[in-house]
């Protein structure tokens, strides 16, 4: 079949919205017509080649919803006209990283390193050439091919705007309640008040957090970090950091500290937010060769911790579906994140905007 598509044909150039042909769904594999596709951070650091993967050309992409149409043989979990929402990372339940709580590290997702499905080959051409997808996701087509694995049912009446509950609610919520563990009374800081920034917030609001300082250099998003639950706020180019979260908190630092941009400047920041027996929590994707330097004297004699958190570091099963729950129950925001909504061919443009920070979150809708 054909589909539309945004296909990222080199680094640092405009993604190109074309008609690519897509082969339809083999063993445990469905056709999914997506309706909302988040764009995130990280499709934006593929596009200009921070992050070199998956090989090009390919169709990003890796927060969605959709629609089964067709389901390929062997699938028990869908049915076609079953409403989805995507995981980026695929979970079989079985692997060896799986059975140790590693869901986000199930062997199933490392074939997708290489831009192609769990069996290792494609379902998208342009012509006689083949294009990847990210995550095996890539939903930045109107319609594609993925795992069941990739996939969790929801609702019909659930809107698709929780295709953001995929990455960002995930990412962030998930590093507060299950990397942090953060519990009532502690005080946190958030460095990056973005999609997943601004559900970090959400998240201390959860664990019921007493402090949650979010630090920035946009005033906007100082402002929506209120609206999302911070009690503090600093802008970084206005204040400093370190003296600002040291007086707000007595001198002390905070429990924990998440890093949520990918910087290793930031992340230095981060770490001397950080009380005697705090953590920082590492989220923000930094390029492959980026470094910190710290003192190791810190780490033995004032128990000071360094977490990296991938993908909430939980069961994304388990996981989205209780974030689907605490929005049904009034407990988290959604529509306040969604600044601005594209169709495909604005795609560049929803690009643009997150980059030069006009967004809180874009999302692009499908037909």
């Amino acid at each position: 079949m054909k589909t539309k598509a945004a296909v990222l044909y080199e680094y640092g150039k405009p993604l190109v919205v074309e008609e690519i042909e897509l082969e339809g769904p083999k063993e445990k594999e469905v056709l999914v017509n997506y309706k909302v596709a988040g764009v995130c951070h990280s499709d934006l650091s593929i596009i200009k080649g921070s992050l070199p993967f998956p090989p090009l050309p390919a169709i990003l992409g890796h927060e969605a919803t959709g629609i089964i149409r067709e389901v390929g043989p062997g699938v028990t979990k869908v049915k076609p006209g079953d409403h989805v929402l995507m995981m980026w990372s695929p979970i079989c339940g079985q692997c060896c990283n799986c059975l140790r709580g590693l869901f986000m590290f199930c062997e199933k997702k490392f074939p997708l390193r290489n831009g192609t499905l769990i069996d290792g080959t494609h379902r998208l051409k342009k012509g006689n050439k083949n294009l990847s997808l990210l995550s095996g996701v890539g939903a930045f087509s109107e319609f594609n091919v993925v795992s069941e694995l990739s996939l969790i049912p929801i609702e019909p009446e659930t809107t698709f705007d929780v295709a953001l509950f995929g990455c960002a609610y995930m990412t962030g919520i998930g590093a507060v309640l299950n990397k942090a563990r953060v519990k009532p009374g502690d005080a946190v800081a958030i460095i990056g008040i973005g999609g997943v920034g601004l559900n970090v917030i959400q998240g201390a609001n959860l664990a019921g957090a007493s402090k949650i300082i979010a630090i920035d250099i946009l005033d906007k998003k100082l402002e929506a970090a209120i609206q999302f639950g911070a009690t503090h706020v600093i802008n970084a180019k206005k204040d400093d950091p370190i003296k600002r979260v040291m007086d707000i908190t007595g001198g002390f630092g905070v429990d924990y500290a998440f890093e949520v941009i990918g910087k290793p400047e930031t992340a230095l920041m981060a770490y001397n937010l950080i009380s005697i027996g705090g953590s920082l929590i590492i989220i923000g994707i930094p390029d492959s060769k980026a470094q910190i330097t710290v003192s190791l004297f810190n780490f033995p004699i004032f128990e000071k911790n360094i977490l990296g958190c991938n993908y909430g570091s939980g069961d994304m099963r388990k996981g989205l579906k209780m974030l689907i729950e605490l929005y049904k129950g009034g407990r988290i925001k959604l529509e306040e994140i969604i600044t601005k909504r594209y169709r495909l061919q604005e795609i560049n443009e929803a690009f643009r905007d997150l980059e030069e920070g006009k967004n809180l979150r874009g999302v692009i809708m499908h037909q």
